[in-house]
C-alpha cells in the first residue's frame, strides 16, 4: 500500500463521538500515554527493504480543535475531507497518527487519522476504545492492555505452497473477468483527490437487511455488496459499456485475522485481504437473485481462501509499478483492474459491547480510495443502525453522481423494509 501513497495520501480514520465536554489537556495526555504504552511512536519505514521500526518512547501529539457551530456534521465532514487529502511526512521517526476534535453542545467527535499502511480499522477502533474509556472515567487511572503488534503471519509466497498454486491457477479466470469488466470514464487522470459523503440507516432498516440476508441464506456483507453493485449500475449507460466489457466489478476488503490463525482481538496491524465480484446486472435482475449470484462468487473465493493471498497481489503491484513511468503508473489500475467501487465493513458490537445502561458507541470508519478503486463504502453496523461513509474521487464521480448512488442505495433498503 505504500506505493499507492506516492500517488496520493492513502489515509484512513476512525471517528468516534464522546458524550462529554472536551478537556483538551486531559485528552491529549491520555492519547500520548496510550501511544507510548503500546510502542506506537517514532515510526521509520524502510521502503527498499520493506521493513519498519517503531523507536518507542514518549510522544507529544497535537489535537486540532474545530468548533461545530450551528452545523457540527458539516464541520466534521469538511475536516474529514481535509485529512483525507493531507499527506503524512514520512521522515525518520515520524508519528503515523493525527488527531482532531469537533465540538458540539453536549459532547464532541474525535477523529484518529492514520496512514493506512500501518493498521486496519479494527486495530484503530481497539486503540480508540482504550482512549475513550479512560477519558470517560476521569477519576480512574488509564488502563492500556498490551497489543500484539504486527504478529507474524504465514503470508509469504513460499510459506503456503498450496495457496500459491490455487492463486496461480485462478489467475487466467481473474484476468478474463477484468477484461470483461467495464472501465469508468476518468475526467482527469492526474486528479487523485478524495471527497467525502455520509449517510445512516436506522435500526429498523438494519433489521430489514438482516432478515433479507437470512431469507436469501447469504451474509449481511454479501447483501451490502449487492446493494453497492445495484446502486452503481445506474452509472452504466449503453455508451459506456463496451460490447466486450459488459460487467461491473467491485472489490471487498476482508478481515484475515482468522484465516492466519490470529486468535483473540488484540492483534494490531493491517490484517486485510480482498476479493472481487463481477456481474452484468441485466435491468430485470431482482435484488435477491443478484444477491445469490454475488454470494456464489464470494463463497467460492472464501472456500479456496484466495483472499489470503492479497499480500502477493500487492507485491506484484509494486513490481509492476517499478516497471512503469510515473505517468503510466497513474493509469495502471484504471486500465488493468477496472473496479467501480469497493466495500469495507465492520460490526462494532462484536468487540465493543456497551455496559448495561450505557449507550452504544457512536462511531464510523473512513477509508481513502487509493488508486485501485475510485469509490469506497465504509460500513459500520451497531445496535442503533448502520453508518456508511463514502469516499470518492471526483475524477470519476461528481457530487451529483454520488448523491444519486446514495439515494438508490437508501431506496432499495426502504423497499426491503416495506
Amino acid at each position: 500500500m505504500l506505493h499507492w501513497n506516492d500517488l496520493h495520501p492513502y489515509n484512513a480514520m476512525g471517528i468516534f463521538r464522546l458524550p462529554a465536554a472536551l478537556d483538551l489537556g486531559r485528552l491529549k495526555q491520555i492519547i500520548n500515554g496510550a501511544l507510548a504504552a503500546h510502542g506506537l511512536t517514532g515510526l521509520t519505514l524502510n521502503r527498499s527493504g520493506g521493513t519498519f521500526h517503531y523507536a518507542g518512547g514518549q510522544v507529544d501529539c497535537e489535537i486540532k480543535v474545530i468548533s461545530g457551530g450551528a452545523d457540527s456534521q458539516a464541520a466534521l465532514s469538511a475536516e474529514i475531507e481535509v485529512q483525507l487529502n493531507t499527506a503524512f511526512v514520512l521522515d525518520k521517526g515520524f508519528n503515523p497518527f493525527r488527531f482532531f476534535a469537533v465540538t458540539e453542545a453536549d459532547g464532541f467527535w474525535i477523529g484518529i487519522v492514520f496512514i493506512h499502511v500501518i493498521a486496519d480499522g479494527l486495530s484503530i477502533t481497539l486503540l480508540a476504545r482504550e482512549v475513550i474509556e479512560a477519558y470517560l472515567k476521569p477519576g480512574e487511572p488509564p488502563v492500556f492492555q498490551p497489543f500484539e503488534l504486527y504478529p507474524h503471519c504465514r503470508d509469504g509466497l513460499l510459506s503456503q505452497p498450496k495457496l500459491l498454486f490455487k492463486k496461480l491457477a485462478a489467475l487466467p479466470a481473474f484476468v478474463r473477468e477484468m477484461r470483461s469488466s467495464s472501465r469508468l470514464w476518468c475526467r482527469d487522470e492526474n486528479d487523485f483527490s478524495n471527497r467525502f459523503a455520509f449517510f445512516t440507516l436506522d435500526a429498523g432498516q438494519l433489521e430489514a437487511l438482516i432478515k433479507t440476508a437470512k431469507a436469501c441464506h447469504i451474509t449481511l456483507n454479501d447483501l451490502f455488496l449487492t446493494l453497492l453493485l445495484k446502486s452503481l449500475s445506474g452509472m452504466a449507460s449503453d455508451r459506456q459499456l463496451h460490447p466486450r466489457r459488459r460487467k461491473i466489478a467491485v472489490g471487498c476488503i476482508v478481515n484475515v485475522r482468522k484465516g492466519f490463525g490470529l486468535k483473540g482481538q488484540r492483534a494490531f496491524g493491517p490484517f486485510l485481504g480482498s476479493l472481487v465480484v463481477t456481474h452484468e446486472l441485466p435491468k430485470d435482475t431482482h435484488l435477491t437473485e443478484l444477491a445469490k449470484d454475488i454470494c456464489r462468487q464470494t463463497t467460492a473465493i472464501k472456500k479456496s481462501r484466495l483472499y489470503l493471498a492479497s499480500s502477493w497481489e500487492q507485491a506484484f503491484g509494486r513490481f509492476m509499478f517499478a516497471l512503469h513511468s510515473p505517468a503510466r503508473r497513474k493509469q495502471f489500475y484504471d486500465k488493468n483492474f477496472p473496479l467501480w467501487g469497493g466495500l469495507t465493513s465492520m460490526q462494532v458490537n462484536a468487540f465493543w459491547e456497551p455496559a448495561p445502561g450505557e449507550r452504544p458507541m457512536d462511531c464510523f470508519s473512513v477509508a481513502g480510495t487509493g488508486p485501485v478503486v475510485p469509490l469506497v463504502f465504509s460500513v459500520v453496523t451497531a445496535e442503533t443502525g448502520v453508518k456508511i461513509a463514502i469516499t470518492y474521487r471526483p475524477a470519476f464521480f461528481s457530487e451529483i453522481d454520488v448523491a444519486r448512488i446514495k439515494n438508490v442505495f437508501i431506496e432499495m433498503v426502504a423497499q426491503l423494509k416495506n
